[in-house]
């Protein structure tokens, strides 16, 4: 009744209250509106939270409140004069910015693609200090075996996503500020060399993304996105369980136009023995790691729309693979630059990369008993990769259109000395690659409530001066060169104000890496033979999803189909009691089917729990050369996976607790070499006594479970329980939300 008559008599009512955050504190210079029926108002709210605006459109209307770092959010008003509580919750994935999707600045709601985000927050308060371990908590991210970055092999770290089956080299692009952080010559990503306190949040991308990224982008992309705030100075410190010891820094600067940020890391682990008790022998020793990285950032800003920087950066990883004779090491350096820039009424962005790398690795053959060790071969890779991209973004009344082009070269030789009872063999064998791409999309909104994304990417790849040499004599190999064409379209479609609807479909690809091409490797008694005369990967796929965004509730479900053509797999050609040999080979034809889940809940109290599941059928769909294959599941996939976490963030205390669940699986890709269904349970605990001081403990396989990792043939484990505990010190402009700014 109260709303009839203030509609009859036009008069205005003062409509006031406050904007709290989801703790209850005020929420300082929200931005508060209402409309109803094309009459819209709006007003800010002062320091204490609190707003009041005369409104004479009449009710029934709506209340909106929005602040930087929290997600908007509206209510219904029916003309009461009672003051309003509006309350806001941080902003959860679907309000946060990503430039994965569509290489340019858009919400996560407003994307047609399936893109998860992994804020500040969450790495902060992840109990382990590695970035592979922060993204298990998105689903279908796997590396190549269980095992993460601090313990596995770097050749075993290839990252893929939907169970498209792992092998050395990844089946999703990862980027550093849109650098390719993928090994030049492997493909597989050394994931301490941006240092975890340099990360402001991390985006993943999951579907086929070779419409805008190309090659290694088959399953999609992991965008590390670094901080931008200054002036800082942080700096932790840990020690734990396993002989742990980790430090970092981040340190920015800025005066006028000019900034410096400067990151560092170091961290060295003794490790642990990965083979069962019951099974190790003499030969075993504890699986350790150390390395060092760090990167200065030089940045000039003459304008807030205008960036350009240089960056230096340097990596120094060892490693001791579980036997005496057994080691790896990585050395590598790198130059960037970028520029970001208004031109011709829309945005350019162009980045340049050079780096040098030397990696080596010995090899071993071990008894049954596992007694004796000896040394079987050593390897040296030297590799130079050069690359450039440049994309530039204008809106057009209701189309956004992105155009650009990429080029890259990298040339590696694996330089070997095989060890024989007479004596040592050199051989070698590598090659250079040289590809080159366009590419070009229109984004366009028909309508308020629709998106319609056509895009396309072709590429253009050669390999020449590749040989194989035994001793002075070199072989040279033919050069071979190939082109592919990847088209993604993609619809979006907002039914109501929380749900949004998408379908997309496309075609990607992966070229085979150097590394396929011209390296072999052994793992324990497995020895994987390389292959010049690879075929690119080729992926066709679709997917539909919906997305739910009411209040504090974000929720996403994925159903997807994916079919790979000319998979590089590993394909077993014999086994022996102490051998079994492999080769790398195209495996016909693969499929990838299921179904994702994914949610997050901002709880009141400073509480919000995550979850996410994945259902998988992974399977080998034909292979003219084994037909046995046919029907079988993809090594290292599980037909489910999923994770569960619960995150409390006060102004003193942090809380972090997150299991994680892993289905059995198959190390080998005739499915004789079972492994396990795993589960993991960590936890993170935070004090601040200060807003400069913050003391932590985290406890990782809070419940000292056995998981197995691999199986080579010998089971290794996953490792066991263990306690790390820090200091952390900040000082300097308040941190940042985790949420890149729009």
């Amino acid at each position: 009744m109260l709303a009839l008559m203030i509609w009859m008599a036009g008069a205005s009512v003062r409509i006031q209250g406050t904007v709290r955050d989801a703790s209850g504190a005020a929420v300082a210079g929200a931005r508060v509106s209402v409309e109803a029926r094309g009459t819209r108002a709006e007003t800010a709210g002062d320091a204490q939270g609190r707003f009041a605006l005369d409104w004479a459109g009449g009710a029934p209307a709506r209340v909106t409140a929005e602040a930087p770092g929290l997600a908007r959010r509206s209510w219904p008003w029916d003309g009461g004069a009672a003051p309003l509580d509006l309350r806001l919750f941080a902003a959860g994935f679907a309000d946060a910015v990503t430039v994965t999707a569509a290489r340019r600045n858009e919400r996560v709601a407003d994307s047609p693609a399936a893109v998860s985000v992994v804020d500040g927050a969450s790495l902060n308060a992840n109990p382990a200090p590695a970035v592979d371990e922060a993204l298990r908590q998105v689903p279908g991210f796997a590396l190549y075996r269980r095992g993460g970055s601090r313990t596995a092999n770097p050749t075993a770290q290839g990252v893929t996503l939907r169970g498209l089956g792992g092998s050395a080299s990844s089946r999703a692009a990862v980027l550093d500020d849109g650098l390719p952080l993928n090994d030049a010559f492997g493909g597989w990503v050394q994931w301490g060399r941006v240092p975890l306190s340099a990360l402001d949040h991390i985006e993943v991308l999951r579907g086929g993304a070779s419409s805008l990224y190309g090659t290694g982008a088959l399953a999609g992309v992991i965008q590390l996105i670094r901080r931008q705030d200054a002036p800082r100075f942080d700096a932790d410190a840990s020690l734990g369980s396993l002989d742990t010891r980790q430090a970092s820094l981040f340190a920015s600067g800025a005066h006028e136009t000019g900034s410096a940020r400067l990151a560092g890391e170091a961290f060295d682990s003794g490790g642990y023995v990965a083979v069962r008790p019951e099974e190790r022998g003499p030969v075993d020793a504890p699986v350790a790691s150390r390395h060092v990285s760090l990167d200065l950032t030089l940045e000039r800003r003459p304008a807030p729309e205008r960036r350009a920087f240089l960056r230096g950066s340097f990596y120094d990883e060892e490693r001791e693979n579980g036997t005496p004779l057994q080691d790896n090491g990585t050395r590598l350096g790198q130059g960037a630059a970028g520029i970001d820039s208004p031109l011709l009424g829309g945005g350019l962005t162009a980045r340049a990369f050079a780096g040098h790398e030397r990696y080596y690795q010995t090899f071993s053959a071990i008894d049954e008993r596992r007694q004796t060790e000896r040394l079987t071969r050593t390897q040296r890779v030297p590799v130079d990769a050069f690359g450039l991209s440049a994309q530039w973004t204008r809106a057009l009344g209701r189309h956004v259109l992105l155009l650009g082009a990429e080029g890259r070269r990298v040339e590696g030789t694996s330089q070997e000395e095989a060890v024989t009872p007479a004596g040592r063999m050199p051989s070698a064998a590598g090659g250079s690659q040289r590809s080159g791409a366009a590419f070009l999309e229109d984004s366009w909104a028909p309508g308020p409530r629709w998106l319609v994304s056509l895009g396309g990417r072709l590429d253009g790849w050669r390999n020449f001066d590749a040989h194989q040499d035994a001793g002075a004599v070199r072989t040279p190999l033919p050069a071979r060169s190939a082109s592919m064409l990847s088209p993604r379209l993609a619809l979006r479609h907002h039914t109501t104000p929380w749900l949004a609807l998408s379908a997309s479909a496309y075609r990607s690809f992966r070229a085979p890496t150097l590394n396929e091409l011209y390296r072999s490797f052994r793992v324990g008694n497995v020895f994987t033979g390389a292959n010049p005369l690879l075929e690119a990967e080729r992926l066709r796929g679709a997917e539909t999803a919906a997305l739910v965004t009411s209040g504090p509730l974000a929720a996403r479900v994925t159903g997807f189909w994916m079919e790979v053509d000319d998979t590089i797999a590993n394909v077993t050609l014999a086994t022996t009691p102490t051998l079994v040999t492999r080769e790398r080979r195209n495996l016909g034809r693969i499929r990838s089917r299921g179904l994702e889940l994914e949610g997050e809940l901002r709880l009141r109290g400073g509480w919000t729990a995550v979850g996410c599941w994945m259902l998988t059928g992974a399977t080998v769909r034909a292979f003219a050369a084994d037909p046995t294959l046919v029907g079988l599941r993809l090594p290292q996939v599980p037909r489910q996976g999923g994770a569960l976490g619960a995150r409390y963030a006060g102004r003193r205390l942090t809380l972090n607790v997150q299991g994680r669940w892993s289905g059995r699986q198959f190390e080998d890709d005739q499915n004789l070499l079972p492994l396990a269904a795993a589960f993991n349970v960590d936890a993170f605990a935070a004090f601040a006594p200060s807003a400069r001081w913050q003391a932590y403990a985290a406890l990782e396989n809070v419940l000292d479970s056995e998981q197995e990792m691999g199986r080579t043939p010998v089971v290794t484990l996953a490792p066991p329980r263990s306690l790390r505990a820090g200091l952390r010190l900040r000082l300097g402009s308040r941190p940042g939300t985790g949420v890149a700014p729009n």
